[in-house]
C-alpha cells in the first residue's frame, strides 16, 4: 500500500506581485527562501493555498511556489486569456521573485498550463502529475465516455457557450464531483480531516471572485492545445496513478509519446491523489532533471 510522505502545510509566505499591466498575481511559498525554486500550477478550481509535500520541501531544500491563475484566488481576472498569456505571467513572476527559470509541477488541470510554460522556455524542467490530458485530441475521440465526449465536442464547437456553462460551477459542486469520481485509495487522503480542510479552503478561495477563472481554465484545457508538445526541449516527467480514471484516457501514454524524451511513471495502488502521496519521489526526480538541465 502507498505511504503518505506528507499532506499539506500552511504556506510559509503569502503575497501578490504586480505585473506590467497592473494585474496582481497571487502566490504562496513553502520551504527555504534560498531553496531550489519549483513552481506549482495547481489543479482545477484550487488556489495557491493548497501545496504539497509537507516536510518534504524543507528536507529537499525546495522553495515551492504555488500560483493563482488569473481570476482564481488572489489573482486579478484576465478575460479571454490564453495559455501563452499565462506563460508570460510566469516569466514576469520569475523575474519579480528571483525564480529565474524554475522547475515546474503541473497538477491535474494545471498540467496544460505548465506544459505551455515548458513549450515557451519558461521552465527548466517539468513534472506533470495526474495531468488533465488533451481530451480533444482526435486519438481520444473513440475512447471517451459519452458524457465527456459530448462536453469536449461542445467546448470545441462553442467555447463561449461552454465557458458560460462552466461559470455556473461552485466550490461545493467541485468538492462533490471529486469525491464522487475518486477511488477509495484517493478518498483515504481526501477525507482525512487535515487534508479535507485545506482542500476546502483552497476551493473556497479559488471561487472568491466567482467561477469565471475556473471557467476560462476549463475551456482552455478541454479544447485543442495551441502549443507544440513535440517542440518541448526541457526534461519532462509524467506521473499517473494506476487507478486514476479521470485525468487521461490512457494514463498519459499518448501524452508521453508526443514529448521528446519524456519519462512516464505509472504508480500502482493510487489514483489522482498522487501529488500528495508521492511528493518525495516526484520532487527528487524533478530536482535531478533540473540540475542536469542547468
Amino acid at each position: 500500500m502507498w505511504m503518505v510522505t506528507g499532506y499539506v502545510d500552511v504556506p510559509a509566505r503569502l503575497g501578490e506581485s504586480a505585473l506590467s499591466d497592473g494585474r496582481l498575481l497571487g502566490w504562496a511559498e513553502w520551504g527555504p527562501l534560498d531553496g531550489v525554486p519549483v513552481l506549482l500550477c495547481p489543479g482545477a478550481a484550487t488556489s495557491r493555498w493548497l501545496g504539497f509535500g509537507a516536510g518534504v520541501v524543507e528536507a529537499l531544500g525546495v522553495r515551492l511556489v504555488s500560483v493563482d491563475r488569473p481570476g482564481l484566488g488572489a489573482s486579478t481576472p484576465a478575460p479571454g486569456r490564453t495559455f501563452s498569456d499565462f506563460a508570460g505571467d510566469v516569466r514576469q513572476l520569475g523575474a519579480l521573485r528571483g525564480l529565474e527559470r524554475p522547475a515546474m509541477v503541473g497538477n491535474s488541470q494545471g498540467a496544460p498550463f505548465a506544459l505551455a510554460c515548458a513549450a515557451e522556455g519558461v521552465a527548466s524542467a517539468l513534472a506533470v502529475i495526474s495531468g488533465a490530458d488533451e481530451v480533444a485530441a482526435p486519438q481520444f475521440a473513440s475512447v471517451l465516455d459519452a458524457g465527456l465526449r459530448g462536453l469536449v465536442e461542445r467546448t470545441v464547437r462553442d467555447p463561449v457557450g461552454a465557458e458560460e456553462f462552466f461559470a455556473s460551477f461552485t466550490a461545493d459542486a467541485m468538492w462533490d464531483m471529486v469525491m464522487a469520481g475518486s477511488p477509495g485509495c484517493d478518498l483515504a487522503l481526501y477525507q482525512d480531516p487535515e487534508f479535507a480542510a485545506a482542500y476546502r479552503r483552497a476551493l473556497d478561495e479559488a471561487f472568491a471572485q466567482g467561477a469565471t477563472g475556473y471557467a476560462r481554465d476549463t475551456v482552455l484545457a478541454m479544447g485543442r492545445w495551441p502549443f507544440a508538445l513535440d517542440e518541448i526541449t526541457v526534461p519532462v516527467d509524467i506521473w499517473y496513478g494506476e487507478q486514476d480514471t479521470s485525468h487521461s484516457p490512457d494514463n498519459g501514454a499518448l501524452l508521453a509519446s508526443r514529448i521528446p524524451g519524456a519519462h512516464r511513471h505509472v504508480v500502482p495502488e493510487i489514483g489522482g491523489a498522487l501529488l500528495w502521496t508521492h511528493a518525495e519521489s516526484v520532487l527528487t526526480s524533478l530536482l535531478g532533471k533540473a540540475v542536469t538541465d542547468g
